[in-house]
């Protein structure tokens, strides 16, 4: 047994999380859970929401995903993923970017939902094209999301872009498929990846 306990599905955010941990180093324990079974009451024990991924580290519970990355980076300090004093200022905004903006603009663009001049005066990210090109803008102008050097944030905007590029729900600018490609290249990345598919065989839906 570890210390951590991974809940996730290979269909899911789950992914991000199992990449942040490979990107750690640390051991843990994965626990598939079906579409169906995270509305259960046994999981909604550890995530009342009924999603994952939710990760169990010896008493604590930690659910949504860029927590989960900011989590383990600050928990796993050796792995270098947490900011420097140069980077924490870039590396906040953007991880919080990604929680916000981008996860709710490319979500609600996915379904259908692209808000009118009057109605982005309510919405945080206002439009799906300002994320796009906010995004673009930064990633033109550094390899990763803080500067030169890889961190937790780039996880999580690393994997919404990835997800976006393979699922089209993002445009495929070069700026974007230069960072993909980049981040491809991790190891961590790499093996998330084939666990995450061998899971896929095992997984009721």
């Amino acid at each position: 047994m570890t210390d951590i306990i991974l809940y996730t599905h290979p269909m899911s955010r789950g992914r991000i999380a199992r990449w942040m941990l490979e990107e750690t180093g640390a051991a843990y324990t994965t626990s598939i859970v079906s579409f169906n079974e995270m509305k259960g009451a046994e999981y909604r024990t550890i995530n009342p929401m009924g999603k994952v991924p939710a990760l169990k580290h010896k008493q604590h519970i930690i659910t949504e995903t860029a927590a989960i990355c900011a989590y383990l980076a600050d928990t796993f300090p050796d792995a270098k993923l947490s900011p420097t004093a140069v980077e924490r200022a870039d590396y906040y905004r953007w991880l919080f970017f990604g929680a916000g903006p981008v996860e709710a603009a490319i979500s609600n663009h996915a379904i259908g939902f692209n808000p009118t001049e009057e109605q982005s005066r309510f919405v945080g990210y206002g439009s799906y094209e300002t994320v796009m090109d906010v995004l673009d803008q930064t990633l033109s102008a550094k390899p990763y999301i803080t500067g030169s050097r890889f961190t937790a944030a780039d996880v999580y905007i690393g994997a919404q872009i990835n997800f976006g590029l393979g699922f089209k729900t993002i445009d495929a600018r070069p700026s974007f498929l230069a960072y993909s490609e980049r981040l491809k290249e991790r190891a961590a990345l790499q093996r998330a990846t084939a666990l995450d598919e061998a899971d896929m065989a095992k997984v009721k839906t």
